[in-house]
C-alpha cells in the first residue's frame, strides 16, 4: 500500500544542490542504498568489527518475550523494516504468547517488502502483513494505521543516530503523535564506547565500508550524469567526541573539477577537501532519555547489552496526554 508523504521529500538533485555544490560539502546517507550499496551493507553487518547489528539482534533475541509481554501488541508497525530479519524475534515471541498481531512494515523498497512479506506469511501462518511503501523522512501523518488495538512501533538498527538532534526530535515527535496510552515505541540506539571500537566498526579491515561509502559517488555519476573520479577519493571514519558521533567522509586526494550534467553545474574540489556522507550519533543513558523526553515520550524500560554497548528502550505516552 503506497503512503503519500506528509511533507516534501527532497530529490537527489535538490539534496546535491543544497549540500554538495558549496563547502562544507555533505550528502544524506539514504543515497548509499542502491543495489550495490545494499549488498555491501549486508557484508558490513557480517564483519567482526560491525557490532551494532548483531548486538541489537542479541538483545532482541534475549528480551523479545519481555517486550511482547509488556506491549501486548495487536499491531506491530516497523519503520524502515528492510528484510525484517531481526523482527522475527518479536514475531517468535508473539507466536509463543499467542499474541497474534498484524505486521505493518514501512519501507521505501517495495520489492523487498513483498519478498519479506511472502517469507513471513509462509513461516508464520497466523500473521497478516500489511506492507506500507513510503519514506518516513516525508513524515508519518499519512500512515493508514488501525483505530483499534494496541500498537507497538519498532524503530530499530540504531537509525535514530543518523539524524541530527533537531531532526531526531521531529521524527520521534511524529511517532509520538501516532501513539495513544497503551501503545509502545521500541527504539534501538547505539551507545558511546571506546573510540577504537567505534572507528573500527565504520572502517572494517576487509574494506567493505570503504567501498560502501565510495559507491555513493557512482550513484551520483549514474543518476546526475556526473564524472566524479571515484579512484581519487578515500574513505574516512572518525569519532567526533564533541558531538558524540561517528562521521563518515570522502576525502579528495587531489584537486579536481567535477561536472554534474543534469544540474548543468560544476564543482571545484580542492585536494584534501572532504564530503560528509553520514553521521551516526552515539548515546549515553542520559542523552537517550533526554531525546525521548524532548519528543514527549516517557521512558518505560531500558534493556542494555553487556558493557552498555547498545540499548533497546521501550517508551510510551501518559494517560493524561
Amino acid at each position: 500500500m503506497p503512503v503519500s508523504a506528509a511533507r516534501e521529500v527532497p530529490t537527489l538533485a535538490q539534496d546535491v544542490q543544497a549540500g554538495l555544490l558549496t563547502p562544507p560539502r555533505s550528502l544524506p546517507p539514504k543515497y548509499f542504498y542502491d543495489e550495490i550499496g545494499s549488498r555491501l551493507f549486508e557484508r558490513i553487518c557480517q564483519t567482526p568489527e560491525y557490532y551494532p547489528s548483531r548486538t541489537e539482534e542479541a538483545l532482541l533475541q534475549e528480551h523479545a518475550a519481555q517486550i511482547i509481554e509488556y506491549g501486548r501488541p495487536d499491531h506491530l508497525i516497523e519503520l524502515g523494516s528492510g528484510s525484517a530479519r531481526k523482527t522475527r524475534h518479536l514475531l517468535d515471541a508473539c507466536a509463543q504468547q499467542q499474541q497474534h498481531c498484524v505486521y505493518w512494515p514501512f519501507d521505501v523498497a517495495e520489492e523487498m517488502l513483498m519478498t519479506s512479506a511472502g517469507a513471513l506469511v509462509a513461516d508464520y501462518p497466523w500473521l497478516i502483513v500489511r506492507g506500507l511503501v513510503g519514506d518516513y523522512n516525508g513524515g508519518l501523518a499519512n500512515l493508514p494505521l488501525p483505530e483499534k488495538g494496541r500498537r507497538l512501533i519498532a524503530f530499530l538498527g540504531g537509525t535514530i543516530g543518523n539524524f541530527e538532534p533537531d531532526a531526531a526530535q521531529v521524527i520521534l515527535s511524529e511517532v509520538r503523535a501516532l501513539m495513544r496510552p497503551g501503545d509502545s515505541l521500541l527504539l534501538g540506539a547505539d551507545r558511546i564506547k571506546d573510540e577504537q571500537i567505534l572507528q573500527a566498526a565504520y572502517d572494517d579491515a576487509e574494506g567493505h565500508t570503504a567501498r560502501f561509502n565510495l559507491n555513493v559517488l557512482n550513484v551520483l555519476n549514474r543518476e546526475l550524469d556526473a564524472d566524479f573520479p571515484v579512484e581519487n577519493f578515500s574513505h574516512l571514519a572518525l569519532f567526533n567526541a564533541d558531538e558524540s558521533r561517528i562521521e563518515m567522509r570522502l576525502r579528495a586526494a587531489q584537486g579536481q573539477t567535477v561536472r554534474l550534467g543534469k544540474l548543468d553545474a560544476q564543482i571545484k574540489i580542492e585536494a584534501g577537501e572532504e564530503i560528509l556522507t553520514e553521521v551516526s550519533r552515539k548515546f549515553t543513558q542520559a542523552s537517550l532519555a533526554a531525546t525521548l523526553s524532548g519528543a514527549g515520550l516517557d521512558l518505560q524500560a531500558h534493556l542494555e547489552a553487556p558493557d552498555a554497548a547498545y540499548s533497546l528502550v521501550i517508551a510510551g505516552v501518559s494517560a493524561s496526554d
